[in-house]
C-alpha cells in the first residue's frame, strides 16, 4: 500500500509472519505529473507477530539529471518570439543555400531564405540542455567565433561564465596536433561552442573538422549556407546579426551558470 503525506511517500508491504529481519531496498517511481524519476530507499522490518512492514522514516527523493529531460528548465530561457525579435529567423540569398540545410527552411521572401523557427527553437533546447550538463560536471568549454564585428562579445561572455574563448585566426592542429603545437599534453576542451561555424562565405571554420575528429562535442549556429553534418548539435539560425549573437551569448551563459550552481551546490552537500 503507497500513500502521501505531504511529500514523503509511505509504503506498507505485506510479509511473513516467521523471523525477523531487516534489510534496504531501492525502486524507482516514475511520477507523470512532472516526468521526473524519483529513487527512493526504504528501510523495512518484519516482525514475527505482525505481517505488515512498517516504514521507519522518509527519504527526501533525489532528481537523476541525465534522466530528465530539461533538469535546468532551459526551455523557460526564451521564446519563439524572442527568437523573431532577435532576427534568428533569417537566412542568407536563396542561391547560396546549402542543401543540407532544406529541413530547417520555412521558405523565402523577396529572395531571402527564412528558418522555421518552431524547429530552431528545439534545436536550441537541446543544445543549451546539454551545455548544462557539461557545466555541471565541471567541463571545459571554449566559444569559438570568427568577424571582428561579434568578437568583443563573444570574448566577454566567456570571461563572466569564467570559461574560454578563441575569436582569432585558427591555427591548423590546434586540437589534432594540440602537444607540438603547445610544447606540452594539453586538456583539450569538452565542449566547443560555435557562435559561427564558417571562416568566410565559402569555406567552414577549420576547428569543426577538429572537433570532429578528436570525437570533441560541439554546438554550432548553422545559417543557410552552412554544412550541419560535422556539428553534434546545430542550431539552424541567422549567424551575422549583431542582436541574433547577443541572445545566443545570453543564452548559452545563462545555461553554463546553471549547471555550475548546480555543481556548487552538489559540492556544498557532499562536504557536510
Amino acid at each position: 500500500m503507497t500513500f502521501l503525506h505531504g511529500q514523503v511517500f509511505y509504503i506498507m508491504i505485506p510479509g511473513p509472519r516467521m523471523g525477523c529481519m531487516s534489510s534496504a531496498w531501492e525502486f524507482t517511481f516514475f511520477s507523470t505529473h512532472n516526468f521526473c524519476n524519483f529513487k527512493y530507499k526504504i528501510l523495512y522490518m518484519l516482525s514475527s507477530s505482525c505481517n505488515v512492514h512498517v516504514f521507519s522514516g522518509a527519504v527526501t527523493p533525489q532528481l537523476d539529471p541525465l534522466r530528465h529531460p530539461d533538469f535546468f528548465k532551459v526551455h523557460e530561457l526564451f521564446t519563439v518570439r524572442d527568437l523573431f525579435t532577435a532576427r534568428v529567423h533569417l537566412g542568407h540569398h536563396e542561391g547560396s543555400l546549402d542543401e543540407r540545410m532544406k529541413p530547417f527552411i520555412f521558405g523565402s521572401r523577396l529572395g531571402y531564405l527564412i528558418f522555421d523557427l518552431d524547429i530552431t527553437a528545439y534545436h536550441l533546447r537541446q543544445a543549451l540542455n546539454f551545455t548544462a550538463h557539461i557545466a555541471a560536471k565541471d567541463g571545459v568549454i571554449l566559444f569559438i567565433g570568427r568577424g571582428a564585428q561579434n568578437a568583443h562579445l563573444i570574448e566577454r561572455t566567456a570571461q563572466e561564465c569564467k570559461e574560454f574563448a578563441h575569436t582569432r585566426y585558427w591555427h591548423g592542429g590546434l586540437f589534432t596536433n594540440a602537444q607540438m603545437q603547445y610544447g606540452a599534453v594539453t586538456r583539450l576542451p569538452d565542449l566547443c561552442i560555435f557562435l559561427n561555424t564558417l571562416n568566410t562565405v565559402l569555406t567552414q571554420h577549420a576547428a569543426v573538422t577538429e572537433c570532429a575528429k578528436m570525437c570533441i562535442p560541439s554546438v554550432g549556429i548553422v545559417d543557410t549556407n552552412c554544412n550541419p553534418n560535422l556539428v553534434t548539435y546545430p542550431v539552424p539560425g541567422n549567424d551575422d546579426t549583431p542582436c541574433s549573437i547577443e541572445l545566443y551569448c545570453k543564452l548559452f551563459k545563462e545555461a553554463i551558470l546553471r549547471g555550475k550552481k548546480h555543481r556548487k551546490m552538489n559540492e556544498g552537500e557532499d562536504s557536510k
